[in-house]
């Protein structure tokens, strides 16, 4: 908690920005030799006194004149990037996703991408050092060319993390987009992406019957166009095998980040009832927002 308490105490004195408090946490990690990984224990970890967000969809600025910042959680393969990315073009923030500062990182020349294949291939959860600097070089390029309010796509993951950006900046809504399992599995399986264009797309046709008092759900394929359809590949780590590990490390600790959170009044916990034309409305209004351009588009 050294780590926690000097991050603090210095935005408390300098009024650091989030790129420059992380600086401070990547320094003190790199000298630690503490496990990169935490785990959850109720009795200690949610100590904290709760504080419940008296306005988090309020969009005209956070406490000091900001724009919104929110985080999405919720398994690997459910969608938060592609409901991320749609609530960012329709905000005006900047999407950040750390599993794409991971990918980008992967294709680069640079020291970390032998390390973080071998860590991705295997379905394990990167170290929070790697994840915190890479998330750091990203909040300072957008500082620098004057970005303000994010929505965060895959951190936290871990308690430790939550807390670490707990203390950097102050986060107004966690959005948990939830999905049954089964729904999980086929998604990720399904998913490709373009060779050329770098595209995301699922060839994943989803037709759960309903059964047993639960209801049925369809998610329709999302097919690349003519010009990209020769050119798709899978993830390497797009494997049932190793899906399946993901979610089970997940489940072992990335579920208690919920608990985390909504102790605290940010949770929003949002089940999404199929494919994109009937969850982006729903989550839409959970979110007391419109998407203009969406009911145009709708109305053509």
């Amino acid at each position: 908690m050294a780590v926690f308490s000097r991050c603090l105490s210095a935005r408390a004195s300098a009024a650091l920005n989030p790129a420059t408090a992380f600086a401070y946490i990547i320094r003190d990690l790199s000298a630690s030799s503490s496990s990169s990984s935490s785990t959850f224990n109720s009795g200690s970890d949610l100590k904290s006194s709760s504080v419940l967000v008296q306005n988090p969809l309020h969009l005209n600025g956070g406490p000091e004149g900001r724009n919104v910042q929110w985080v999405f959680l919720g398994c690997p393969g459910v969608g938060k990037g592609t409901y991320a990315s749609r609530l960012s073009n329709l905000l005006g923030l900047p999407h950040i996703a750390t599993g794409d500062l991971v990918r980008d990182e992967l294709t680069s020349s640079g020291p970390l991408a032998s390390q973080l294949k071998e860590i991705v291939n295997q379905g394990k959860l990167v170290s929070d050092e790697i994840i915190i600097n890479l998330l750091s070089k990203r909040l300072e390029a957008g500082e620098a060319k004057g970005e303000s309010g994010f929505i965060l796509d895959g951190f936290p993951r871990t308690i430790r993390q939550a807390e670490i950006l707990e203390e950097v900046t102050d986060i107004d809504l966690v959005i948990n987009l939830k999905l049954r399992e089964e729904a999980l599995l086929a998604k990720c399986l399904g998913r490709r992406i373009c060779s050329e264009c770098g595209g995301n797309y699922n060839v994943a046709s989803i037709d759960i019957k309903a059964e047993n008092g639960s209801p049925g759900m369809y998610m329709a394929p999302l097919l690349p166009p003519p010009q990209c359809s020769s050119k798709l590949i899978t993830r390497a780590d797009d494997t049932e095998e190793v899906v399946k590990e993901r979610l089970r490390i997940y489940n072992e600790m990335t579920q208690p980040v919920e608990e985390f959170y909504r102790c605290r009044g940010k949770l929003l916990e949002f089940d999404l009832p199929g494919g994109i034309p009937e969850s982006w409305p729903k989550l839409l209004r959970a979110l007391n927002l419109e998407d203009h351009e969406d009911k145009r588009s709708a109305a053509a």
